[in-house]
C-alpha cells in the first residue's frame, strides 16, 4: 500500500511585468470642496452687500440732509411714505412696467432663442447683429432712444402721420409705451442668450422620436420645447422681475418721472427724496423697500414655480 503525497503550490505573488492598481482613495479625500474655498466670496459679498444693506436699514430710521449729523426718528420714515400719494402711485407703475417687461420679453425671447439654436444659414451673422443691444449700458441706450424720440428732430418729427404731434413723453400712456419698448429692445437679447443654451441642450432624441410619431414641428414647439425650458424660463422671469423692479436708468434720461409724477417709479422716487431734495432718510426705506419687495417676490416665484425641488441637471426634468 502507498502513499501518494502531493505538495502544496506556493501562494500565487503578482507576475513579472504586472502593473499594480493604485489604492483606492480614501472617503476622507473624497467630497465637497472645504468652506476656505468659498471664504472670499462670502467676505466680498459682505462687504458689498450685507454692510451696506444694514447701513440703509439703519438710515432708514433716521432723518439726514447729508451735511448735520443724523438724528434717529424711529418709524417716522415709513409712516410718512404709507400716507404719499406719490409713494402709492410710484409702486402701482413700477409693478404695471415690471409686468410689461414680463409679458413682452417672455415670448420674445423664447422664440428667438430656439430659433438662434437651430441651423438655418445665416443665423450665426443674424444673431450676432441682434445681440448688439446687449453690448450697450442701459444709459447708452437711454441716449439713443432720446434722441431718436425726439419730438423736434427725431424720427416723429417726420413721420407725423404715425406719432400725431410726436411728443411720446407728454402724455401718461405713451411714455409708458415708450419705457417698456426700450427696455424690451435692451434687454430681450439677454434673455435669448438663456433660452439659446437651453435650447440647445435639450436632446434630439426626444424630437427624432416626435418625427416618428407623426408631430409636427408646431407639436414639438409647445409639447417638447417649452416643457424642457421650465428651469430656465423660471430663472428669466426672476431675472427680470428683479430688473423690473430696480429700473432706474431708463426713466432717469427718457422722461425724469414726467409728464409730472405719471412714469415717476419706486426706484426713481428714491433717487428724487435722497439726492434732489437730500431726504436720505426716506430714500433709505425706499431702497430697503424695494430690495425687501423683489426678494419675497423672487421667493414667492420659485415657490409656486416648484423650482427650489427640482434636482435633476437635464433641463426641464424634475
Amino acid at each position: 500500500m502507498t502513499t501518494q503525497i502531493k505538495s502544496a503550490r506556493p501562494a500565487a505573488g503578482p507576475r513579472k511585468g504586472a502593473r499594480r492598481r493604485p489604492p483606492a482613495p480614501s472617503a476622507t479625500k473624497v467630497g465637497r470642496p472645504g468652506s476656505a474655498w468659498a471664504l472670499p466670496a462670502a467676505v466680498f459679498f459682505t462687504l458689498f452687500a450685507i454692510v451696506p444693506l444694514i447701513m440703509v436699514a439703519v438710515l432708514s430710521l433716521m432723518t439726514w440732509d447729508g451735511l448735520s449729523s443724523p438724528e434717529f426718528v424711529g418709524m417716522d420714515n415709513w409712516s410718512r411714505l404709507m400716507d404719499d400719494p406719490v409713494m402709492l402711485k410710484s409702486i402701482w407703475l413700477t409693478l404695471l412696467l415690471t409686468v410689461l417687461g414680463v409679458v413682452l420679453q417672455t415670448p420674445l425671447s423664447i422664440l428667438l432663442g430656439v430659433w438662434a439654436a437651430g441651423h438655418q444659414r445665416n443665423r450665426a451673422v443674424l444673431s450676432v447683429i441682434y445681440f448688439i443691444p446687449l453690448l450697450l449700458s442701459a444709459t447708452a441706450v437711454s441716449v439713443l432712444w432720446r434722441a431718436l424720440l425726439d419730438p423736434n428732430f427725431g424720427i416723429p418729427a417726420e413721420a407725423g402721420w404715425l406719432f400725431g404731434d410726436g411728443n411720446l413723453f407728454g402724455e401718461q400712456a405713451t411714455a409708458i409705451g415708450v419705457l417698456a419698448f426700450v427696455s424690451t429692445w435692451q434687454f430681450t437679447p439677454f434673455h435669448t442668450l438663456i433660452y439659446q443654451g437651453a435650447a440647445r441642450a435639450i436632446p434630439q432624441v426626444l424630437y427624432q422620436a416626435a418625427e416618428i410619431d407623426g408631430a409636427g414641428r408646431y407639436r414639438q414647439f409647445f409639447h417638447i420645447t417649452l416643457p424642457q425650458l421650465r428651469n430656465s424660463m423660471i430663472t428669466s422671469m426672476i431675472l427680470m422681475i428683479v430688473g423690473g423692479l430696480t429700473t432706474f436708468e431708463t426713466v432717469l434720461i427718457l422722461t425724469q418721472g414726467g409728464p409730472g409724477t405719471d412714469t415717476t417709479i419706486s426706484a426713481y422716487y428714491m433717487y428724487d427724496k435722497a439726492f434732489k431734495s437730500f431726504d436720505y432718510g426716506t430714500g433709505s426705506a425706499i431702497a430697503l423697500a424695494l430690495v425687501v419687495a423683489s426678494t419675497i417676490i423672487s421667493l414667492i416665484v420659485v415657490r409656486v414655480s416648484g423650482y427650489d425641488k427640482m434636482r435633476s441637471s437635464m433641463e426641464g426634468v424634475s
